[in-house]
């Protein structure tokens, strides 16, 4: 993410409301503390740093995910951060069953640039965006294609973390995008060929009889 946004790592920051104690800590976790004499009052955590929320190509918050569990799922929070005249919690809320929305300020946002993607990633990654750019412009690709685009570039910076449904589509795709034209298929089929005739070779060096032909 924003370089400039990483001097508030290792920083925490609270706010109370109502018996509750929330404690913010950036690129690390939130943690709520009830603050009551109750022998079994709350304290835990309600989500570990994961990755950005971007939106029309700029950070706009961070996810806090995987912290306590909480019935069927794990708590999790969503940082929104906005320009203030100093770091601090603003807000809370629990807009639904275990997600949590906080509201974060610090002049370190205040900048229109300040949480632009485009300046936070390599040259190889802007020039691949550039191109994604042009292929809209030349009309070569839709707007989801190239929203598909733009989230594969920001997975490939690091800053959206890849679920297990799309390490499982990306594997799927992997496996049937293989033999998508009939050259890829020749290639493919004359690469094994030669890999079988090395194999048989390979084979006769250690007196092991190989069964089957080269089509097999």
């Amino acid at each position: 993410g924003p370089a400039h946004l990483f001097r508030l790592a290792g920083k925490c920051f609270s706010f109370v409301e109502s018996t509750y104690k929330y404690e913010f800590c950036p690129f690390h976790n939130v943690t709520q503390h009830e603050q009551t004499f109750r022998w079994n009052a709350y304290s835990g955590i309600l989500g570990i740093w994961h990755e950005w929320e971007i939106d029309n190509n700029t950070f706009v918050g961070m996810w806090m995910r995987e912290g306590d569990s909480c019935e069927t799922k794990s708590r999790q929070t969503k940082v929104h951060l906005i320009c203030g005249k100093s770091n601090k919690l603003a807000y809370v809320s629990e807009p639904s069953t275990c997600v949590y929305s906080l509201t974060f300020e610090t002049p370190l946002v205040c900048h229109p640039h300040s949480l632009l993607v485009y300046p936070t990633l390599t040259e190889a990654l802007q020039r691949k965006w550039d191109e994604a750019e042009q292929l809209l412009y030349d009309e070569l690709i839709t707007d989801q294609g190239y929203k598909k685009i733009l989230k594969e570039i920001f997975g490939e910076a690091g800053l959206l973390k890849a679920t297990e449904e799309n390490e499982i589509e990306k594997q799927s795709k992997k496996i049937t995008l293989e033999f998508e034209t009939v050259e890829k298929c020749s290639k493919e089929y004359k690469q094994l060929s030669e890999e079988i005739k090395k194999l048989r070779v390979l084979l006769g060096q250690h007196g092991i009889a190989y069964k089957g032909n080269l089509g097999e």
